[in-house]
């Protein structure tokens, strides 16, 4: 498969202690939850688009002062184990 860019993105609501992690642009047509509140997103070629976690300040350190974007290969995501 051939590598692509994408700036992947964290959305964090404070109301809902929810943190959504959007890994690409294509969308989601499947979800799993792998374990209690947490929720892995999969594309049409069951690629993971994204993640979303409940309960997230708990989760993730010092998750209420995330706003930010990184770039990274999303080649490591093709063809997750099914």
């Amino acid at each position: 498969s051939r590598a692509r860019d994408y700036t992947m993105k964290f959305n964090y609501h404070p109301d809902a202690d929810s943190l959504y992690i959007d890994l690409s642009d294509r969308p989601s047509v499947e979800s799993r939850e792998v374990f209690e509140g947490v929720v892995l997103d999969y594309d049409s070629s069951g690629r993971l688009v994204g993640i979303d976690t409940d309960n997230a300040a708990g989760r993730v350190k010092y998750c209420r002062k995330v706003s930010c974007a990184r770039r990274f290969d999303l080649s490591v995501l093709d063809g997750p184990p099914r």
